[in-house]
């Protein structure tokens, strides 16, 4: 491609909303550009890299046995209905979109669990056709309250979405496996250091899950790691080891009862240290209790450290206002397991509770605290579990070693969905080999396309520009004719050289445009190809070019009858 004629314009500045390099980066080049907020073009560079990245998802996955296909971008509601899922519109763990039309109303498709359940519930029959995994690559819609980042949160995204059907449990984890294993070769091959960890289901639903995670700087997820064991989680499934002595109660009895406190206006955890501060008092040493609501419906008094922070587990919520009115023995800001009686509630702690006390908590009267109160004497717990976030630094649930906190962006998830649709959804059973029907165990892998376009930007650049890794380039050679206005010589030798590349299928740029020297070399830096091959006079004059490897940055002349085979070679 003759730069002349590309459809592409280089920017001196980034966009003023470009927080992080990649979104800067391909604006710059001219890969993308914002239509609105959240929703990007591609431009025909652009294009050829989500291409590259494509082809590479379509090998692995045609390898492991996937077949491709093409599901509808518009999915009638009652779809969404039949599983239960049109519930959970405008929240954040479903933000679809829905339009009305002269049909009826239909769902802009942010992922595709329903209609692919149908589909090939339609036309599979037997277990004899089983398993079948398919995919896709399509345009999702999500109603992204902050799209951010560029490319890394948008409204609008490609994603290549696979679903597994299969007789049973143990014949589902095995096609789970092939795509997992798919999915460790599709990003090997992209360059990307990628991690996976155990996380949670949301929207999507299914037990076992889990999220391919890149290491970044600017990723808005985080994941916990043990560089001991291997363990690694996201932040909200991850899990630490508290430990516990073994059938001894948790604390000593101190002898005494708890002492009640005048605590005006301090319904906040650090305004409660704060007054107990002379005493040498920290967050830690503060029981704080939430109010929250089960996903039975429950009420429920939720007790941890001060220090930490709380995690609810999916379903579960806060109390809100309402909640409150209905309640008066919980009142907000001054909660806890002792003091005022608490009816009806039920108790729930997470396991750093158990350490010993003796514990500083709200006395369930509005400005006023316990101290010296303690567990087995002064409360009890109906019921344990880990409600906490887990930091740097706490101890591996599997060996024990401290974890660390990673900052990461999320490049793929896969989740073991087993009954959740096609139980619920019609016709989405087969007839097994006793001559019964049975629904099938299924599975679901979803890897964001364009996001991955971003992700490799963000890790593939310096100050100057992008630095594309071959395999995802959208071209191989960036061709510049220096000075070619000026000298027949210039245009001859690069119009050969361009000729030649081509018909060994190396892929080339080049830049025939009549420019300065300085323009051409920052947006060979800027566009980012794997190579960049300078033809002018004073290098004719030799008989050579110059070659520059944009990632490393050497240097050096080749002569003019070796470029093509050098450029074949590397």
């Amino acid at each position: 491609m003759r730069m002349s004629r590309l459809l592409v314009r280089t920017l001196r500045e980034a966009p003023a909303d470009a927080e992080v390099a990649s979104h800067r980066l391909l604006v710059r080049a001219g890969y993308i550009r914002r239509l609105a907020s959240g929703v990007y073009t591609f431009l025909p560079l652009g294009l050829r890299v989500l291409h590259r990245i494509e082809a590479i998802v379509r090998e692995e996955l045609d390898a492991a046995g996937c077949q491709e296909l093409l599901l509808p971008a518009l999915h009638p509601i009652e779809l969404w209905e039949q599983s239960g899922r049109a519930a959970l519109f405008g929240s954040d763990a479903l933000p679809a979109m829905t339009v009305d039309a002269r049909g009826g109303t239909f769902v802009l498709g942010p992922t595709h669990e329903e209609v692919v359940t149908v589909t090939v519930g339609a036309e599979v029959d037997s277990y004899r056709q089983l398993p079948v995994t398919v995919y896709q690559i399509q345009v999702k819609f999500r109603d992204e309250a902050r799209p951010r980042f560029g490319l890394l949160r948008t409204r609008e995204l490609v994603m290549c979405d696979a679903y597994s059907f299969d007789t049973d449990k143990a014949a589902m984890q095995r096609s789970y496996r092939a795509v997992f294993d798919a999915y460790l070769r599709i990003f090997g091959r992209l360059g990307l250091e990628v991690t996976p960890v155990e996380a949670d289901s949301g929207a999507i639903g299914g037990d076992v899950n889990h999220e391919f995670m890149v290491p970044s700087a600017v990723g808005e997820d985080r994941f916990v790691r043990c560089g001991a064991c291997g363990y690694a989680a996201n932040i909200e499934a991850a899990r630490r080891r508290v430990e516990v002595p073994a059938g001894a109660p948790p604390v000593e009895d101190p002898g005494g009862s708890p002492v009640e406190h005048h605590t005006p206006d301090r319904a906040e955890i650090a305004d409660v240290a704060a007054f107990f501060a002379d005493q040498g008092v920290t967050t830690a040493d503060l029981l704080k209790g939430l109010a929250v609501v089960d996903a039975d419906g429950d009420p429920a008094l939720l007790l941890l450290a001060g220090d930490r922070e709380a995690l609810l587990p999916a379903g579960w919520r806060l109390f809100d206002a309402d909640d409150f009115a209905r309640r008066p023995s919980m009142v907000k800001g001054y909660l806890g397991p002792g003091g005022q009686q608490l009816h009806g509630v039920r108790v729930v702690a997470d396991e750093g509770v158990r350490r010993p006390g003796p514990w500083i908590t709200g006395a369930n009267r509005v400005g006023h605290h316990l101290s010296g109160v303690v567990l087995g004497r002064d409360f009890t717990v109906d019921a344990w579990g880990s409600y906490v976030a887990v930091e740097a630094g706490d101890a591996c649930p599997r060996c024990g070693e401290p974890l660390e906190l990673v900052r990461s962006v999320e490049a793929g998830h896969t989740f073991q969905l087993g009954y959740k649709y096609s139980a619920v959804m019609a016709g989405a059973t087969f007839v097994d080999e006793a001559g019964g029907e049975q629904p099938f165990s299924m599975g679901c892998y979803g890897m964001g396309v364009s996001r991955l376009l971003a992700v490799l930007a963000e890790e593939h650049h310096d100050d100057a520009g992008l630095q594309w890794p071959p395999a995802v380039a959208p071209y191989r050679v960036y061709l510049a004719a220096l000075g070619a206005s000026r000298s027949p010589e210039v245009t001859e030798v690069a119009d050969r050289l361009y000729g030649e590349l081509a018909a060994e299928g190396i892929e080339v740029l080049y830049d025939d445009r009549d420019v300065s020297p300085g323009v051409k070399f920052n947006d060979a830096d800027l566009i980012g190809l794997p190579d960049v091959v300078v033809v002018g006079a004073k290098g004719l004059a030799r008989g050579t070019v110059e070659w520059r490897e944009r990632r490393s940055g050497v240097e050096r002349e080749l002569p003019l009858d070796q470029v093509v085979a050098e450029i074949s070679a590397a």
